[in-house]
């Protein structure tokens, strides 16, 4: 699986990656791809972190399991976003609060996922699971009506936000 992060759209979700983002765009960069190398740590799958415009000076190593990727202008990392999302189908998650990658990611079959519950998710204490235990409907949002099973993509959601809570 490799995770999609719409990079500053993330870091301007999240109160502690803005504080660090206001020193610097690049202490708010660094901040963030601290946190994906915590979550990497953990989980078997890749990380695609795409910001907006080219790298100048000094800028953010890509190793590892975490890859960086500028936007070259004129092109926008909301576009490099869909593009990767459109190649990858579902064997993408989609990291953005942005209504617009957000929808092109959906079509093209991948889970999408919000900065915000992204964040919240990655930074929560993670669980220990035994073996055998059902964990496949926990935690899975209920839509209004008494006991209909949630949609499809709500259900990929949640198991999307499972990987990053349980060890």
């Amino acid at each position: 699986m490799r995770w999609l992060i719409d990079g500053y759209n993330v870091i301007r979700r999240d109160p502690d990656l803005r504080a660090h983002e206001a020193e610097s765009l690049q202490a708010g960069r660094s901040a963030l791809l601290a946190l994906l190398a915590r979550v990497a740590a953990r989980l078997s799958d890749d990380f695609t972190v795409v910001f907006d415009g080219a790298r100048r000076t000094g800028g953010v190593p890509s190793a590892g399991r975490v890859q960086v990727v500028f936007s070259r202008p004129p092109e926008t990392a909301d576009d490099v976003l869909r593009r990767l999302a459109a190649a990858l189908r579902e064997g993408a998650i989609v990291v953005t609060s942005d209504r617009a990658v957000r929808d092109s990611a959906r079509r093209a079959g991948a889970v999408v996922l919000t900065g915000e519950a992204f964040v919240e998710a990655a930074t929560a204490p993670v669980e220990e699971i035994e073996d055998g235990e059902d964990v496949e409907d926990r935690d899975i949002p209920r839509r209004h009506g008494g006991g209909r099973r949630p949609s499809r993509e709500a259900r990929a959601s949640a198991r999307a936000l499972r990987r990053l809570r349980i060890r």
